[in-house]
């Protein structure tokens, strides 16, 4: 007997989390949650400073692009967590909602009505519980913890002071009333252990009678009955099982899996699908397209008279976060940043930067030689987009990503201007003091243009932040609903029709507080 739900939740992240809790704040509504991955039990999860060893482990999907013209020819690895909590328990934690221009963007030229800046803030305040800030711009009883970092590196606060020489402003709250400047990044962070979707969200929602949660289930496709969603199919432990709903499909896999579901579905460009042998439901041909990704490349130094983070990073200080939350394990690495516009004539920045105060660069997949620091720019005004595809019709292959990085000279062009204000920053005092020569590239003085774009051609990567596969205005309406079909809607962070200027948990985040209410026929200012 197949069973039945008021809606299935595909995919415990940072916005299925969310959604299961909201939604089952009606005991009326019944809600399964499937995630393709396992419990979030790992040590390194909780431990802030730990994050990058979760990659490549049973914790991530562990996507590659294809091979990047613009990198030189070769594929760039793409971490996504495959866990409850998804990649708010991979991710380094950082607290950012994007530029106020961002979302007024989303609603002026993509048709995103109801997601103007105005009208989202009131869903990051409900979400947002602020150690520090309060209102009006900041929460303080939600369900998502921020707080002031507990350990802050002397390196961190040496580039902030830096930068400020060099003529960026000071900011203590990169989401108050503007984005720009430098200072310190608050995280998602509980006395100092990560604080994800899963903790915050969905752990509260478990002793729900309404709500089930499975593991280790992946979703092979959603069920149509014409042009209707009527369930899932997913595999667990080798068990193909179909659920039927009487509400809706709710589609949380993020950027790379939520359009590869629709496309396994039949939902998506009728051409691509067909080669597959994928019977088509509803040819929605931007199914996929208009993937885009923060690109961040490093200028990384040598450093002298300090410490390194992961020099300190011993046993003692492991026992020193187990008992009081504090000292470099609870640090995020990427510690302190900016954000501010490379040119003039730009209306809200186009650059964030994020310093660690340890050698941090091919995702940290490489283990420091020499004690250093990092200076990261990351482009967050990107012009290039790619596209994402099928590689087979079986669900357990991964599907093509294309990023598409620097197809856009422009892109390139301001990465370059980046690293070498990097570079300027890093001569100013106090920083230029604990600096002992560059680690890479291996010359700083008088470095060529062309010289930087090599660089970053070397070693740039992703900053974790994909999005745009689903976007409202082409593959969803504002609503969240799929076009060309009914009962299924896109949750996450797929939809963004533009990535926001800056880390995109926190706006994941509210997509799903946001979509709650939609689902619910419920707008932000109606009785909690």
């Amino acid at each position: 007997m197949t069973e039945t739900f008021d809606h299935v939740v595909v995919g415990a992240g940072s916005a299925g989390c969310v959604l299961a809790n909201r939604l089952t704040e009606d005991p009326a509504v019944r809600v399964l949650l499937l995630e393709a991955g396992g419990e979030d039990d790992a040590d390194e999860i909780h431990i802030p400073a730990a994050f990058s060893t979760l990659f490549k482990t049973r914790y991530d999907w562990n996507y590659e692009t294809v091979e990047q013209k613009h990198l030189g020819g070769r594929p760039a690895y793409w971490p996504r967590a495959k866990v409850l909590g998804g990649c708010s328990s991979m991710n380094a934690m950082i607290y950012i909602r994007g530029n106020r221009a961002d979302y007024d963007g989303w609603r002026d030229a993509h048709g995103a009505d109801g997601w103007g800046y105005e009208e989202v803030l009131p869903y990051f305040v409900k979400a947002e519980r602020n150690a520090r800030l309060s209102g009006p711009l900041h929460g303080t009883d939600g369900p998502l913890h921020v707080e002031d970092r507990r350990y802050t590196h002397e390196l961190s606060h040496a580039w902030v002071d830096a930068a400020v020489s060099w003529g960026l402003k000071p900011t203590d709250d990169f989401n108050g009333v503007a984005q720009e400047g430098a200072g310190l990044y608050q995280v998602t962070c509980h006395n100092g252990h990560r604080w994800s979707t899963a903790d915050g969200y969905l752990r509260p929602a478990l002793e729900r009678s309404n709500l089930t949660v499975r593991t280790d289930a992946l979703v092979t496709r959603v069920l149509f009955a014409g042009t209707r969603a009527v369930g899932v199919r997913y595999s667990r432990h080798g068990v193909e099982s179909d659920v039927h709903v009487d509400g809706e499909v709710l589609l949380s896999g993020g950027a790379v899996n939520s359009p590869q579901v629709l496309m396994l579905s039949g939902v998506g460009p009728a051409e691509h699908l067909q080669s597959h042998g994928i019977e088509v439901v509803a040819n929605v041909p931007e199914v996929g397209e208009n993937l885009h990704d923060h690109p961040a490349a490093a200028i990384l130094w040598r450093t002298k008279g300090t410490t390194d983070l992961v020099n300190l990073a011993g046993t003692g200080a492991l026992l020193r976060w187990k008992v009081t939350g504090r000292g470099p394990f609870a640090s995020n690495v990427g510690e302190a940043g900016a954000f501010y516009p490379t040119r003039d004539d730009l209306a809200a920045p186009d650059l964030q930067v994020h310093v660690a105060p340890t050698l941090f660069y091919d995702n940290g997949m490489r283990e420091p030689t020499v004690p250093g620091f990092t200076a990261g720019a990351t482009l967050v005004d990107v012009a290039s987009r790619g596209r994402l595809r099928l590689r087979s019709a079986d669900p357990r292959w991964r599907p093509e990503i294309d990023p598409a990085y620097y197809s856009e000279p422009v892109d390139m062009d301001v990465m370059v201007s980046a690293l070498r204000n990097m570079i300027e920053i890093g001569a100013r005092a106090p920083l230029a003091r604990y600096l002992d020569g560059p680690f890479m590239p291996a010359r700083l003085a008088d470095v060529t243009d062309e010289e930087l774009r090599a660089h970053a051609r070397e070693v740039t990567q992703t900053l974790y932040h994909p999005v745009g596969t689903c976007a409202i205005g082409t593959v969803v309406d504002p609503t969240l609903r799929v076009q060309g079909v009914e009962g299924l809607r896109v949750v996450d962070a797929s939809v963004m029709p533009v990535v926001p200027r800056g880390n995109t948990n926190a706006p994941t985040i509210m997509i799903a507080e946001k979509a709650a209410d939609l689902i619910r026929g419920r707008s932000a200012s109606a009785p909690r």
